[in-house]
């Protein structure tokens, strides 16, 4: 008798999930869409190991023996730059490994980079001569540790989750378990009611992330060069804009399964094409583009130009414009597609 039983717990709950289509669905659709995604960016064929900024020159040939033997080794991603200070600005911020100008013989490396160490090496070992070899510079200006450029990254993406999971799983299980049924018979209005899910995470978001940088520049000294104020503003907005994401992906649905598929397919992009691990430098021009669609491209790219270059608001301009129309469609959105009652 126990095994029937284990037998018809078994049968029905493998009817409630094919039975629920669009969970069955989106377990057919997601791995698919990931191996995509990753495909256009990733290949044996294309993928590098190492990323190095050429300096070309106008009319000057960049080519001779010990160049082109480096030109030729498999795995580095070759990327040009018209001018020293647009490659230089690259190499201290970790967009490239390694930076060289073939018509001078003039190469520079960040002391503690690893890969840059390596293609150093690698330099060096294809010289034909003595007379013929390139010869280090050193790096002008401020150089940004790699735990400091990273650091922006890491607190986005403590704030994607704190935001788009905060959110979305708290009003699919209000409307699963009849709360949002309730809540629909008082004079609150879905915008209300929206608002107020906001202004709570927000709060929460704004709280929590405060410690962590405080803990974390307690911890490891990073240096702050621009604004508190100026990245408090940017966190809120960047919050507010991943937030409204997530009462999006909510407004409709009463499926915790369909409401953690939809997020997963939205949040892992956001972590490999973000800029929040490694820089997209030199990558897939379609992957570059997608990642601009993502808030969390625009709140790290703000937040790493305030805390490592100490740029103001209106140098910023481009990624706050594009948060705020972010954040107001996707919170009319919600809005307009939300529903109290399961559909």
């Amino acid at each position: 008798m126990m095994w029937k039983r284990i037998w018809t717990l078994f049968i029905a709950r493998n009817k409630e999930f094919y039975r629920d289509r669009s969970v069955f669905l989106w377990n057919l659709i997601f791995p698919f869409f990931l191996i995509v995604a990753l495909s256009l960016s990733i290949s044996e064929d294309t993928q590098s190991l190492y990323k190095v900024g050429v300096i070309t020159a106008a009319n000057k040939p960049d080519f001779h023996e010990q160049y082109d033997s480096f030109k030729n080794i498999k795995y580095i991603n070759f990327i040009n730059f018209s001018s020293i200070n647009e490659g230089m600005d690259k190499l201290k911020h970790h967009r490239v490994d390694f930076l060289i100008k073939p018509d001078t013989k003039e190469y520079w490396v960040s002391s503690p980079s690893p890969k840059g160490y390596i293609l150093e090496k690698l330099l060096h070992s294809s010289e034909s001569n003595l007379q013929n070899n390139f010869k280090k510079q050193t790096i002008a200006g401020i150089r940004i540790p790699y735990i400091e450029w990273l650091f922006p990254g890491i607190l986005g993406l403590n704030m994607m989750f704190n935001c788009l999971f905060g959110v979305g799983y708290v009003v699919v299980r209000y409307r699963k378990n009849g709360v949002l049924k309730r809540i629909s018979v008082t004079p609150a209005r879905p915008f209300e009611f929206l608002t107020a899910q906001v202004l709570s995470r927000m709060l929460v978001m704004l709280v929590t992330t405060s410690i962590v940088y405080i803990g974390c520049s307690v911890l490891y000294k990073f240096e702050m060069r621009g604004s508190y104020l100026n990245l408090l503003l940017i966190f809120a907005l960047g919050g507010f804009s991943m937030i409204s994401l997530g009462l999006l992906i909510a407004s409709r649905s009463s499926s915790e399964e369909l409401a953690d598929g939809i997020m997963n397919v939205i949040t892992w992009p956001m972590m490999i094409f973000s800029e929040v691990w490694f820089s997209m430098e030199g990558a897939n021009p379609i992957i570059i583009k997608i990642s601009k669609i993502f808030p969390l491209t625009h709140l790290v790219d703000a937040a790493r130009k305030i805390m490592n270059d100490g740029l103001g608001l209106y140098e910023l301009r481009y990624n706050i414009i594009l948060l705020l129309i972010m954040s107001v469609l996707f919170l009319i959105g919600g809005s307009l597609l939300f529903k109290w009652h399961k559909t």
